[in-house]
């Protein structure tokens, strides 16, 4: 049984081809600073503030990577936000406690009278 003659030589019919142009970021080029450092350290200033900050801060370097130049530096602003957000809050946090102890001791010391007994 014959199958007939081969096919022609020459450039494949079909496929998908070279891959184009608009993969990843320029050559040489650094992604931007995620602030993924100071996300964390923001938790310990106001952690519910300071989460959206993380995850905004670990999709930088991946969206970089994906050729999104865009998306990073959209996430890395999030972070940004979400970070000194965290900061903030957690200051006035921390002043307002500070505050709020100083004068628990301040009205507790006056509140107590001191009394001699002869017994």
């Amino acid at each position: 049984m014959s199958y007939g003659p081969p096919p022609p030589a020459g450039p494949p019919g079909g496929g998908y081809g070279p891959p184009g142009g608009g993969y990843g970021p320029p050559p040489g080029s650094t992604p931007p600073d995620n602030g993924l450092t100071w996300a964390i350290v923001a938790i310990f200033c106001c952690w519910p503030f300071a989460i959206p900050a993380i995850v905004n801060a670990t999709k930088v370097n991946d969206l970089w990577n994906r050729g999104d130049q865009a998306g990073a530096l959209a996430a890395q602003a999030q972070a940004k936000k979400w970070t000194k957000i965290a900061f903030i809050l957690g200051i006035i946090g921390i002043v307002l406690w500070t505050a709020a102890m100083a004068c628990s001791v301040i009205v507790g010391g006056a509140a107590t009278t001191t009394t001699y007994s002869t017994y």
